[in-house]
């Protein structure tokens, strides 16, 4: 990012005396040896980077946007999720606060409000399922895939971390100081209902990532009617609260693998033991984690072949045939006299 030089501290600079003053006890000095050159790169360096948390800042602000938007998705999430279920036992609230709409608006709030903190800096993927499928469809690099995902899932552990103690004296209300699994553990992570097999409980986070990744890149797409800048998480506000409607009821629509994740890990250390990830034969494995990711590549693979025409996507890449015909496009061009070198020839009047 550039800055323009402060014109009046180029003026100083110029002068042919040199030019000191005192403040507070510091001696600031322009120094007439450098360039002008070299005084404007100086000045946009001290611009971008006043201090030395500046420096650190810039190293640090990708991966602590990420985290700290999925912090705020699981702020609201678990939040919403505990005040719900645990207002519905007359021993901590006299009564109910709120009802499965009432989830699906805590979430859908938490998704847009995380986006919010994070897509200046990052875009706002507070997701893993996203990250992956940016990288594999739209050349996001590879070597940031693993801080991101790292980042999302510190991020959710902390959101989780925070409603658990906020909602601590609840839970041990409603379970007497027990915990169990899933019981209040399905509060922080998803657990599908008793009735469903593997195989549906797969396919129902594959579907709802499916239609996360598709709205995303849709959403995305500037050669698709884009929303206005700005609308994109009132757009993903809109889509969370859809999928929580339509594919909330049977496993909890986790299509997040780090809302999934973060969460478990702290059940598992605040007592609620192992049981958190062998439950119904790793479950947090073949379905938040393996069924989110499954979804998400496949409705990025069928949104880029049938609809997206960037050659961001690999479907898009030209074939040999097209490289070769753009590169004699591309040689020709260059053998073409530079415009308005022309010199006519000498006519005989």
């Amino acid at each position: 990012m550039s800055y323009p030089p402060d014109s009046k501290a180029l003026h100083r600079h110029s002068g042919s005396a040199s030019n000191s003053s005192t403040k507070k006890g510091e001696n600031m000095h322009i120094e007439d040896t450098e360039s002008p050159a070299e005084f404007e790169a100086k000045h946009e360096y001290y611009t971008r980077y006043p201090n030395r948390w500046s420096r650190i800042r810039e190293l640090l602000r990708e991966p602590a946007a990420e985290m700290l938007g999925t912090m705020i998705l699981i702020l609201f999430g678990n939040g919403v999720d505990c005040q719900v279920v645990l207002s519905a036992n007359t021993g901590v609230s006299p009564t109910p606060k709120g009802d499965y709409l009432s989830l699906n608006f805590g979430w859908a709030v938490g998704a847009a409000c995380g986006v919010w903190v994070s897509g200046g800096v990052t875009g706002g993927h507070i997701n893993p399922v996203v990250t992956l499928c940016l990288a594999v469809f739209r050349d996001f690099p590879w070597w940031k895939v693993p801080i991101y995902i790292m980042a999302q899932i510190i991020g959710a552990w902390i959101g989780a971390m925070l409603t658990y103690a906020n909602y601590f004296h609840a839970i041990n209300i409603v379970e007497n100081g027990e915990r169990t699994v899933p019981g209040t553990a399905s509060l922080f992570a998803t657990y599908s209902l008793a009735y469903m097999p593997a195989a549906n409980s797969f396919f129902d986070e594959f579907i709802g990532a499916l239609a996360l990744i598709l709205v995303v890149f849709a959403v995305t797409d500037r050669r698709n009617g884009p929303p206005p800048p700005g609308m994109v998480p009132l757009v993903i506000f809109i889509l969370i609260l859809g999928i929580g409607a339509a594919f909330g009821m049977q496993t909890g629509y986790a299509v997040n693998p780090a809302r999934d994740l973060g969460p478990r890990i702290m059940t598992a250390m605040m007592g609620y033991g192992k049981e958190v990830f062998t439950f119904r034969r790793q479950y947090w494995l073949w379905c938040p984690i393996l069924g989110s990711v499954a979804g998400g590549l496949v409705g990025a693979f069928v949104y880029d072949a049938l609809i997206f025409t960037g050659d961001e996507s690999i479907l898009n890449r030209p074939n040999a045939a097209a490289r070769k015909h753009h590169a004699q496009a591309r040689h020709e061009e260059r053998q073409k006299p530079p415009a308005g070198n022309y010199e006519p020839e000498n006519d005989i009047v």
